[in-house]
């Protein structure tokens, strides 16, 4: 008995969503308890180092198992045709038409909802893989003013690559606000509501490393101008080390100082180093702050009563 496990995210031309896989990771687990040997198929797009279906000869299995999502259309009907000499079994899945020929090419349908059953919890909620950090990234713009210092582009791209390596769940932010209706965030406050809900922050904008700072949040700066500029110079300010700065060569970051820096960040050292720097805010009346100095350029003494 060796049983193939299938799905969406097998179709050269599926969809891999996160349900589809963790549903097919569930069936693999569960058969794997078992002691028979059991493959999953993915598409080469999705999975580029397989094994894809094209690998999978149907002559190696007894047993087929397609798992979550609609059971129709004609890539399961070639699935039936390809593996027919194979038990089929669907489960997890929605059954639109049960007279759909690729709902009658399995031998049993174990369904979630469609059957005329009650339906049933769908296969993403089995327990599945440890938890892994969200890091929020956001990147700065092009910012010409730094003429040929510049190195945005590279920058991004490096980080972008860099970050697909690790295991991470990474969310795109950006601190520009917009109050049309919409999903962006359209006040400071809800941005900030954001940025505390991230284990960490990547960032080559200054007010990306600032905010996540303020709110007790680990970041990990990269300075996008050659020899660095504002966003190296305010982790001086917030006597912050983790911040990189790019170089004149290509690669133009130290993958190495990124690596360090990316390890300590999501250690309980840098968390509490991050919730010391979240600590009490400057204020008007202490004389170190930007604000202190404004007051002082304007003759005012700030009221202390209230």
């Amino acid at each position: 008995m060796r049983v193939l496990i299938t799905g969406w995210p097998s179709f050269l031309d599926g969809e891999a969503t996160a349900g589809d896989v963790l549903a097919m990771e569930a069936v693999h687990r569960a058969i794997a308890t078992t002691g028979v040997p059991c493959d999953a198929a993915w598409s080469p797009v999705f999975r580029p180092a397989g094994p894809s279906l094209a690998d999978a000869s149907p002559d190696r299995y007894t047993h087929l198992v397609f798992a979550c999502g609609p059971v129709q259309g004609e890539q399961i009907r070639r699935l039936h045709e390809r593996y027919r000499h194979c038990r089929r079994i669907a489960v997890g899945v929605s059954v639109i038409d049960p007279s759909d020929s690729a709902v009658q090419g399995f031998h049993t349908v174990l369904a979630r909802d469609g059957d005329g059953t009650e339906p049933r919890r769908d296969l993403a909620a089995e327990p599945s893989v440890p938890d892994v950090p969200v890091v929020g990234v956001l990147f700065a713009p092009r910012q010409p003013e730094y003429g040929p210092r510049r190195r945005h582009e590279r920058v991004e791209s490096e980080i972008i690559s860099w970050l697909a390596e690790r295991d991470c769940a990474p969310v795109p932010l950006d601190t520009r606000l917009d109050g049309r209706p919409g999903l962006n965030a359209a006040t400071p406050a809800q941005f900030e509501a954001i940025v505390r809900r991230m284990d960490l922050v990547v960032t080559t904008r200054l007010h990306g490393l600032v905010l996540a700072l303020k709110n007790g949040v680990p970041a990990l700066a990269i300075d996008p101008v050659e020899g660095g500029a504002k966003v190296g110079a305010q982790a001086r300010a917030w006597d912050w080390p983790a911040v990189v700065v790019a170089g004149p060569g290509t690669p133009a970051l130290d993958v190495d100082a990124l690596g360090r820096y990316w390890d300590w960040c999501l250690s309980g050292g840098a968390a509490a180093r991050a919730w010391e720097c979240a600590g009490p805010s400057e204020s008007a009346a202490d004389p170190v702050s930007l604000s202190a100095d404004l007051l002082d350029a304007l003759g005012l003494q700030p009221d202390l009563t209230g």
